[in-house]
């Protein structure tokens, strides 16, 4: 699952103790495996490989240069949101064709931006938006190539949130008005409707959803074809589990089982949007303790990291499985489930320092005694943990580090207090 293993009682990241990491950058911080980007990654490509994908890491989910540089290296194409990310992409020197542009709100400064590089693909996601790109690509005189995000109505069973691929929600065009949309814009000299896209919701922890939906998009597919029109491609999105409990998600094989006998000599391009099951469990965040207090019946562990770092638990209810990182006596559990009461432990909550009552990291966890100083690991932050990191309470963001082998870098570093006020001082 993922290269952060104990050794000796003490956690170590590849061949690296956290511990001296800690000690080096100092706390909260974010520690990625190197090596374990890279086998999800595969594990990804080589499960789907007769479809020949088009693997569009999401950079949404873990948008460090130094690691879409090293999934870039791997064969990676990229799947962006924002003026930001596709940024991200070009100073990595992503290939424009490899660029995937999605989101419910593209500005006419980012469409053009797009336009401009070369983008492979605008998912589009209203008729609206469809007008819009048009017009844009008349001024600039360039030509869009364009995937219709449907909307199946299909329940991905996860969080409201997260939920994207059901009827009502902000996401994508309704069946009926994709096959709408793509003959009143089969003609149009400026964008090309070549492609249909997916995307139900995050995680899926179920191969049920993404059947249900592929089944309902390649009936529109023959309904659009009939038209006249030719559609050569499917974006399937992303949304595939991680494990942060331990077995909640299937393999990446699990789902090419049951996908990939429904694309097979359908004769399309397939496209997938992957982030979390690649990202989440190739980082941790570390932080230390800074005080533990008792008020009524409740024991506080009170750590340098917030939601400032790590917002989902507090967002979403995610579960996170938290540690300390000098083991002792008190084994580690296999399996990072939430009833982990056993000899030795005690019933906390793990919180942090920001004034808001939902600044909770975890709540009651059975863990083994924790005291000032202690460091704490959570576990499976490397997606949607840094990338949805603020500066609220004025506290700098926290710094990167890339783990390969025997040796840790830094490839974000520590925000500073002059970095908090920079862009507000007077120019």
């Amino acid at each position: 699952m993922d290269h952060f293993v104990y050794k000796s009682g003490q956690l170590q990241a590849e061949g690296v103790r956290v511990e001296e990491l800690a000690e080096k950058f100092g706390t909260p911080l974010y520690v990625y495996s190197r090596q374990t980007f890279v086998d999800h990654f595969r594990r990804f490509q080589a499960a789907f490989a007769e479809l020949n994908p088009c693997v569009c890491f999401s950079v949404k989910s873990c948008q460090n240069l130094a690691v879409l540089r090293l999934l870039h290296a791997e064969g990676a194409s990229f799947d962006v949101v924002s003026g930001g990310e596709l940024r991200r992409v070009r100073e990595i020197g992503a290939p424009p064709e490899s660029v995937v542009f999605a989101g419910v709100g593209k500005t006419n400064a980012e469409i053009r931006d797009a336009l401009e590089f070369g983008i492979g693909w605008f998912n589009v996601e209203s008729v609206e938006e469809l007008e819009n790109i048009a017009r844009l690509t008349g001024e600039v005189n360039r030509m869009a190539r364009v995937a219709l995000r449907v909307n199946p109505d299909v329940d991905p069973h996860t969080h409201e949130y997260t939920t994207t691929g059901k009827r009502g929600t902000k996401f994508g065009i309704d069946f009926d008005a994709s096959r709408r949309a793509s003959r009143a814009f089969a003609n149009d000299r400026n964008i090309c409707i070549a492609g249909l896209h997916l995307h139900l919701g995050s995680p899926v922890n179920s191969a049920g959803p993404y059947v249900e939906a592929i089944e309902k998009t390649l009936r529109l597919i023959d309904e659009i074809r009939r038209d006249g029109i030719t559609i050569t491609a499917i974006n399937l999105g992303g949304g595939f589990g991680a494990h942060y409990q331990g077995g909640e998600a299937p393999s990446a094989a699990s789902y090419a089982d049951q996908i990939v006998p429904l694309l097979r000599d359908r004769g399309l391009e397939v496209l997938f949007e992957p982030g979390r099951s690649i990202a989440a469990n190739a980082g941790v965040l570390l932080t230390r303790v800074l005080y533990t207090k008792r008020s009524g019946a409740r024991k506080y562990v009170i750590v340098d990291a917030a939601i400032t770092e790590l917002i989902r638990p507090a967002l979403y209810g995610a579960y996170h499985f938290v540690w300390p990182v000098a083991a002792g006596e008190v084994f580690v559990p296999a399996h990072r489930g939430a009833d982990l009461r056993m000899a030795g432990t005690e019933l906390v909550d793990v919180v942090g320092p920001v004034c808001e009552s939902g600044d909770f990291l975890a709540k009651e966890r059975w863990m083994p005694p924790l005291k000032r100083g202690d460091l704490v690991c959570i576990y499976s932050a490397g997606a949607y943990g840094m990338t949805m990191s603020s500066q609220y309470n004025s506290r700098p963001r926290a710094p990167e580090v890339l783990v390969e082998n025997d040796r840790g870098r830094l490839i974000r570093r520590r925000e500073t207090y002059n970095d908090l006020v920079a862009a507000e001082r007077e120019i």
